[in-house]
């Protein structure tokens, strides 16, 4: 059973909730949803029209603008400890892949702050990148689609006599587009390079069904919780727009040779496709919460408060139960705010507000 914590203060970033949303909200929601947390929560937003900011549902206490992932390390290190003077932290969740290099480096001087976080090793994120994906399917036990790691443009042209198209190609860290032949894939590609650099992913194509699992390895090769979802509904940019949980225990079972080949210490998301012949195929590991994690709340294992409880020394019980066929549907709303508590992100960078009750 949880101790209660009515004192924690918890910050958690990806606060962007656009037509592709960032896990931050749900997040927050997970945590807002445990009964024995009545702490803060804080929101660490890049932009201050990040809509996470704004939203009265999920209660932030206070919200900070932090600079992006490209100011480096040492930008990161110095505004976190403004913020942390400000508002001390007890725990931080990140939830964007790039930004979780500088906080992965920051981990321990966090640590001798009192902040605590509970992320891979350096180690653990490389070997799950979308370019060695091969290795860690070899690694696992795990079947994967066949790829190839592009580095430049001529690559490009040199698919078609080791790959058959269609092709999805992958950006680095976001982004997947399906190409039928060397024309299309070139643009991807430069496409994908603009955006987010090199090195770029071309990925063989299966058709099938589109599934993903949310879950927690708990740093020693063992599975925290995890919960599986099947995609109802796609938008228009990919990504799942409503799902339903599902027990499969193919999907429990890729979660947990994932764990135990890695040791995975932290949340991640396995988006594993079935083919029309019954294969389970791993297309990629996310090296954080996804955006509808608070599904996972919903059907019974609130997964973000299990990271809390582990980041701050906990070992709780694995989280084995969860109610099958629990929905979301994601809704767009506009939220309503005052154009001071826009005028006090964009100049002082920060957003407090009073505790309403809890």
């Amino acid at each position: 059973m949880s101790l209660p914590r009515p004192s924690l203060t918890i910050a958690v970033t990806g606060l962007n909730a656009t037509d592709n949303p960032a896990p931050g909200v749900g997040v927050i929601r997970s945590l807002r949803a445990e009964p024995s947390f009545g702490g803060r929560v804080v929101g660490l937003a890049y932009d201050a029209l990040d809509s996470g900011l704004y939203s009265r549902e999920i209660g932030l206490d206070a919200g900070f603008l932090i600079p992006y992932p490209s100011q480096g390390v040492e930008a990161l290190r110095e505004r976190l400890r403004a913020v942390h003077a400000r508002t001390p932290l007890d725990v931080i969740i990140p939830t964007l892949d790039s930004e979780l290099p500088a906080f992965i480096a920051l981990e321990p001087e966090l640590r001798s702050w009192g902040v605590h976080m509970f992320l891979p090793t350096r180690d653990q994120l490389e070997l799950r990148s979308k370019a060695r994906l091969g290795e860690l399917g070899e690694r696992a036990g795990l079947e994967v689609p066949a790829q190839r790691v592009l580095s430049d443009a001529g690559d490009v042209y040199r698919l078609g006599a080791e790959l058959p198209y269609p092709l999805v190609v992958k950006g680095v860290f976001y982004g997947a587009a399906v190409v039928h032949g060397p024309d299309e894939a070139a643009a991807a590609f430069h496409a994908t390079v603009a955006r987010w650099g090199l090195p770029v992913i071309a990925q063989r194509f299966h058709a099938g069904e589109e599934y993903d699992v949310v879950a927690v390895g708990d740093g020693r090769g063992g599975m925290a919780g995890a919960v599986p979802m099947k995609k109802l509904l796609l938008s228009d940019k990919g990504k799942g727009w409503a799902g339903v949980a599902v027990k499969d225990p193919h999907l429990l079972e890729a979660a947990r040779r994932f764990f135990t080949a890695t040791s995975w210490r932290g949340p991640c998301e396995l988006e594993i496709l079935k083919t029309g012949e019954g294969r389970y195929l791993l297309i990629e590991v996310n090296p954080r919460f996804p955006a509808w994690c608070f599904l996972a709340a919903g059907a019974g294992q609130n997964l973000p408060w299990a990271v809390t409880r582990l980041a701050l020394g906990e070992q709780p019980a694995p989280l084995t139960d969860f109610k099958a066929g629990t929905l979301f549907v994601r809704i767009s709303l506009d939220q309503i705010a005052s154009i001071e508590d826009l005028q006090s992100l964009a100049t002082a960078g920060e957003l407090l507000r009073a505790r309403e009750g809890p």
